[in-house]
């Protein structure tokens, strides 16, 4: 019998991207987008969903799992999206990407620590103003420059990519720190107290997931504890980070500023304050959640995905988060 195989979200995955399917025999069913009132009727009678960002919840879980659901596979590796108690009391599988953002979202990190530590976004505003025109001289120094070299580099998740940007931030001749989990003390000699990274970092930048443990993990107390006024880096899920206190803390002056791929609301509305803060802070940057999306990484996600979709149906299930 063929296996009809429903994808939510093909606008999430770019166009470039080369969307083999399964080898096996299938139906496949594509749609650019969809929105939460379309999802049950559109999974109905899949035998496998592939979503990277739309919603599954409880009721629709159980309802298309009694029509035949067998895996969700997420085209991501963040399934915060699927309702995974409701996926085990269904026996529905469901399975993530690993290891394919190694590179991407190192590489986007410190693409947005470089743009932030040497005044590259303001000098750009300038320079389009009309300032360096008006200077009467060679240069000017509107925003402060500053090298990575001899600074200081705390990492909050210590998995594959953070560990990728502790051997980037080695090569620039940073120090590394790894935090030790907020409250949590005594996880060996590899990890620093939470606490002494937020108040020794000259950077810190964010990769651990999206869980109520870590929800607002950075929010104004922490931001009153960083003592050398560091530039604060998140490429990892928009709520790590209490926004209101972010922008409180840059009108402060208590940290050097914010280079963030991801917010609270995506994508966000046209009055969110962090998007206005752009305006006002050329120590802002905010990209649209495209840390991951290099093309390779893309590919490598999608070639991933669709092994294990097959390997599910040859009954050699991997990724499993259920």
């Amino acid at each position: 019998m063929s296996s009809r195989i429903v994808f939510l979200d093909r606008e999430a995955i770019g166009p470039e991207v080369d969307l083999r399917r399964p080898a096996f025999d299938h139906t496949w069913i594509e749609h650019a987008r969809t929105s939460p009132d379309q999802v049950a009727e559109r999974i109905a009678g899949a035998s496998v969903v592939v979503t990277n960002k739309v919603p599954l919840g409880g009721t629709v879980v159980a309802e298309a799992a009694a029509r035949g659901l067998k895996m969700i596979q997420v085209a991501a590796t963040g399934y915060d999206v699927i309702d995974l108690d409701a996926c085990r009391a269904a026996g529905v599988a469901v399975a993530n990407i690993r290891g394919y953002a190694e590179y991407t979202v190192p590489e986007h990190t410190f693409a947005l620590i470089l743009a932030l530590r040497r005044g590259l976004t303001g000098y750009r505003q300038d320079v389009a103003g009309g300032m360096w025109t008006r200077s009467g001289q060679f240069c000017f120094f509107t925003h402060p420059i500053k090298d990575l070299a001899g600074s200081t580099l705390g990492i909050l998740g210590e998995g594959v990519i953070g560990q990728s940007v502790a051997a980037i931030g080695k090569a620039f001749g940073m120090t590394t720190m790894f935090a030790a989990h907020k409250g949590v003390e005594g996880l060996g000699p590899l990890y620093t107290p939470f606490d002494r990274v937020l108040a020794e970092s000259d950077v810190i930048t964010l990769h651990c997931p999206l869980t109520p443990a870590t929800r607002d993990m950075i929010a104004m107390p922490e931001f009153e504890q960083m003592q050398r006024k560091p530039l604060l880096i998140n490429t990892a899920r928009g709520g790590l980070v209490n926004e209101t206190d972010l922008l409180a803390a840059l009108d402060r002056g208590l940290i050097a500023g914010a280079g963030f791929d991801t917010l609270v609301d995506e994508p966000p509305q046209a009055n969110d304050p962090m998007v206005a803060a752009l305006n006002d802070h050329p120590n802002v940057i905010v990209t649209p959640h495209v840390a991951w999306a290099s093309a390779e990484a893309m590919q490598t996600l999608w070639n991933q995905a669709i092994d294990q979709i097959e390997r599910f149906n040859a009954g050699q299930p991997v990724n499993r988060v259920d």
